[in-house]
């Protein structure tokens, strides 16, 4: 998760045997965390940043601490507990579980290839054949953004599809031999038991995995329109201190993250976290020992060694251990975290996308209250800075711009004394249109290699890129006048001769 400051000033071999998870606490291990704290925090959230609304869930052990909407939807409609939201890629660790299910029943193990329960699935590289259902649930497949553009491909509509657009990908890496988050790799897996079950995927992890838990308003979902189409109201992206809402760019989720979700229902799934897979009702999904391996890292020195399945393990800001995962949109996101020592587990669905990273602050800001340290401030006054200022920049480029288009004969006539000037210039202008017209690329260098389209950065850093474009519609008018400047001079000599 990387806020708009972050993208603007710098512009995101496997074990056999997984590493331990941290050890769990007692349920209902005292914090300083209390409904009435969780209620304050985010309300005051709320108050200093363009977030509208969000919906959270805060467990401890087998006790639903809160779980409850804040503000409104973009409908106008108050958030509650019940308010469908997009999970984003916090759906990743149910996929997880419901192919754990598999390997409890027998049908697959963890370190088969992929290609043994999914012959279609193929890339185009022989080591796909290699890969095997742990990499793709540990991101160490060897597939990535960069050997496929994810983002970029047109939207398929279902799994099938999303697995077949694959048979152009290329591999990084050797399977096993590198970490790189990729959202195809979750598709797959979903596909996969979709083939193993002979029915569709849906259906597989309501049957499995939220029906146990009670999770009764959760459903999962093929593209980014579907998520809307189930009860979500559309997401914001936060422009100059407000909050607009727009449309969700296209995208297949479905595995990865097309799943949506409510405070309540996610409430169910962070109790069944701290009881070895029973939700409230006593409904259970895997063995002790089958959930706890979906919790647990692969550890060592190799890649992924944070990586569990559909989760990633560090720590808090004081050193605790922290379970976590969070969920990015274009007009919304989500976290969710487990702190094992204390018990509490802690989820955050927010009302706007990337470019806020809202989501992520608020789980933080509970984290911190958890810990009993001061929650880190609202970042929201230092977007609305850095909008500012580049909305100021834009005023500027355009004063210049004018004053070059009437300096332009001017400067026509100092460039025959100083014919430097024509290319250095005409350099610098091209460099302008170049970072206009490829943002995506210049954002995905700076996230590790996460692809992005023209669209989803301009909502991500949307003054970002007004002001890329202004700046380019700038120096393209200005260039274009001095250009017919010396044209028509050139003529005129010419003529005159």
């Amino acid at each position: 998760m990387f806020s708009r400051i972050t993208i603007t000033v710098s512009l995101a071999t496997a074990l056999v045997v997984p590493a331990p998870s941290p050890s769990f606490a007692s349920p209902g291990a005292e914090t300083p965390l209390t409904a009435e704290a969780v209620d304050a925090y985010v309300a005051d959230y709320l108050d200093a940043t363009p977030l509208p609304g969000a919906a959270v869930a805060v467990t401890r052990g087998r006790e639903v601490v809160r779980a409850a909407g804040y503000g409104v939807d973009s409908r106008g409609g108050p958030m509650s507990a019940r308010t469908p939201m997009g999970t984003a890629s916090v759906g990743k660790a149910f996929t997880a579980v419901t192919v754990m299910t598999l390997v409890e029943g027998g049908a697959i193990a963890l370190d088969d290839p992929v290609v043994a329960h999914l012959p279609e699935f193929a890339v185009d590289d022989p080591r796909g054949d290699e890969i095997t259902v742990r990499q793709l649930l540990t991101h160490t497949s060897g597939m990535s953004d960069v050997g496929f553009r994810e983002k970029s491909e047109p939207t398929t509509g279902d799994l099938e599809g999303a697995v077949a657009r694959l048979s152009d990908a290329s591999l990084v890496a050797d399977p096993g031999a590198e970490e790189h988050y990729h959202n195809p790799n979750y598709h797959v897996l979903a596909r996969m038991v979709e083939v193993v079950e002979g029915r569709p995927f849906a259906e597989v992890l309501d049957e499995r995995v939220l029906a146990p838990l009670g999770m009764v308003d959760t459903v999962t979902v093929d593209t980014a329109e579907e998520v809307f189409a189930a009860g979500v109201a559309s997401g914001h992206v936060s422009v100059l201190g407000r909050a607009v809402a727009l449309p969700e760019p296209e995208g297949y989720v479905n595995g990865s993250g097309g799943m949506v979700s409510t405070a309540d229902d996610m409430a169910r799934w962070l109790i069944a976290q701290y009881s070895g897979g029973a939700g409230p009702d006593d409904g259970r999904i895997l063995s002790p020992g089958g959930w706890e391996a979906t919790l647990a890292p692969l550890g060592g020195e190799g890649p992924g060694a944070d990586r569990a399945f559909g989760w990633s393990v560090g720590r808090t800001g004081t050193g605790a251990p922290l379970i976590s995962h969070g969920g990015i949109q274009f007009t919304y996101t989500a976290h969710q975290a487990l702190l094992p020592e204390s018990g509490v587990g802690i989820a955050v669905m927010a009302g706007t996308g990337l470019g806020s990273g809202d989501a992520a602050n608020l789980m933080w800001g509970l984290v911190a209250l958890v810990e009993g340290v001061e929650p880190p401030a609202p970042v929201g006054v230092w977007l609305l800075v850095v909008d500012v200022v580049l909305v100021v920049s834009m005023g500027v480029v355009v004063f210049f711009a004018v004053r070059g288009v009437r300096r332009a004969p001017g400067w026509a006539l100092a460039v025959r004394g100083r014919r430097w000037r024509f290319p250095v210039g005409a350099l610098g202008a091209a460099v302008v249109v170049a970072a206009a017209s490829f943002p995506h690329r210049w954002i995905s260098v700076s996230a590790g290699g996460r692809d992005l389209t023209w669209t989803q950065a301009l909502y991500t850093v949307p003054t970002s890129v007004v002001f890329l474009v202004v700046a380019t519609t700038a120096v393209t008018v200005v260039w274009a006048v001095r250009v017919g400047v010396l044209v028509r001079r050139a003529a005129a000599s010419a003529a005159a001769r």
